[in-house]
Formats: structure tokens, C-alpha cells, sequence
């Protein structure tokens, strides 16, 4: 990849510092929660672009949409393949171990690295709240494209209010996947994606919700957000 050859690349260098701290992760379903503690962090401002994808990929998956959408029908595998080659091309240390297991079940992630990965389920939560507690981080029409207001269209990134920490589209536009497997005693292999699309109601657009599926799923309203350890 070219640094700096499109505006959207310098995204790897503008990740937000995320301080530490502890979230309560809540799973309607099963009636439980569980605390997490949460270690400082940078996280991208919105999600990676197709236009971003392009240039460190070669290619980004057929769409209508215009080059500062998110990047969509990628799958959890196609993420943590993103994320090495982005490491490489800038000089990082590689995240991923990625293997040949068709269900990622033998990806071992390098937290110690200081190169891209996805964030955990409790960082992707954590950094969406930015400090505050209700069902979402300000009002939705404001924050969010969602079925809503979207026109049934995914739309360019980070026009909609940013949250507390500077972070758009944490909350509609497209669900992120994120890296946790969901439940592997009932799911397996599943691994968790947040945050409510442009097809969603505003039941599916909440800092609380969880959705799952496996990790070669694609579709129209999910991608993904890059995060640093370091």
C-alpha cells in the first residue's frame, strides 16, 4: 500500500486514544451480566471504508455504494485478514496468527502486538458508551443511520454526531464485528458483531445489543473498525 495515497488511509494514523477503564457487559437472552476491566486503547472514528479496503486489499466486494461507505459483505475472517496486511504495509507487528481452520477457530490473537486488530466485545462497548449509561450515546436521529432515516442505503462515514470520545457511526450505518466468540458451548464458532445497521429499528441500534454469526458470514450491513493496542 502507498501511505497517505487517498485522504482515507491517514485513518491508521488518526486511531483515538481510548482511556482505561470497566465496562458491564449484559446478554438479554441468557438474563446475565459480567464486568470487564478494559485496558487503554486507540480505536479508529468510524468504520474502515471501502475505498480504505481497497487500497490495502486490491479489491473491495461489489456494491452501489460510494467509496466512503463502510465496507460491507466482508466477513469476521476477511477482518482479521485485513488487519495483517494493514500491520504490514505499515512496518507493525502482526496481530493475527491466522491458520487454516475454515471456522477461525485456530486464530490466535497478539494483544501485546502493536499492530491493527479488531477490538474485543468490551472495548467496542466501553469506547460506544464514552462515559455515558443509557441506551445509547445521544439521541438517534442525530447519531445514527438507521431504518429510520437511512433510505434502506448505507451512507458515507462519519455524518452523523460523533460520541463523547469522537467516535461516528459507533451506532448504526453498518453492525462491527468484533473479535469474541459469542457463547462456544451453545454457537461454537460464532463471534460477535455490535452496534445496529441501516435496515435496523431502533431496537437493534443500542450500546447493549449483541448479534452473532459465523465467521465466513457476509452481508449488506456489516463490517468492521479497526483498533491498536498500542
Amino acid at each position: 500500500m502507498n501511505r497517505g495515497a487517498t485522504p482515507d488511509q491517514a485513518i491508521a494514523g488518526r486511531l483515538i486514544g481510548i482511556p482505561a477503564g470497566e465496562i458491564v457487559l449484559r446478554d438479554e437472552g441468557t438474563k446475565t451480566r459480567w464486568t470487564v476491566e478494559v485496558a487503554a486503547f486507540r480505536l479508529a472514528p468510524h468504520p474502515v471504508t471501502r475505498e480504505l479496503y481497497r487500497a490495502v486489499v486490491g479489491e473491495a466486494p461489489e456494491s452501489p455504494a460510494g467509496p466512503r461507505t463502510p465496507v460491507t459483505d466482508v466477513s469476521w475472517l476477511d477482518g482479521v485478514r485485513f488487519c495483517n496486511l494493514l500491520s504490514r504495509a505499515e512496518g507493525l507487528d502482526l496481530c493475527y496468527t491466522i491458520g487454516s481452520d475454515p471456522d477461525g477457530q485456530d486464530v490466535v490473537c497478539d494483544w501485546a502486538a502493536d499492530g491493527y486488530r479488531l477490538p474485543s466485545e468490551a472495548e467496542w462497548e466501553y469506547a460506544c458508551r464514552a462515559g455515558t449509561f443509557g441506551v445509547r450515546y445521544g439521541e438517534l436521529d442525530e447519531i445514527a443511520w438507521y431504518r429510520g432515516n437511512s433510505g434502506g442505503e448505507v451512507h458515507d462515514v462519519a455524518t452523523r454526531a460523533p460520541n463523547a470520545w469522537g467516535l461516528h457511526d459507533m451506532i448504526g450505518n453498518v453492525w462491527e464485528w468484533c473479535w469474541d466468540v459469542y457463547d462456544p458451548t451453545v454457537y461454537g464458532p460464532y463471534r460477535v458483531f455490535r452496534g445496529g445497521g441501516v435496515y435496523d429499528h431502533p431496537r437493534g441500534c443500542r450500546a447493549s445489543c449483541r448479534r452473532k454469526s459465523h465467521p465466513t458470514f457476509r452481508i449488506d450491513d456489516l463490517g468492521f473498525r479497526l483498533a491498536r493496542s498500542r
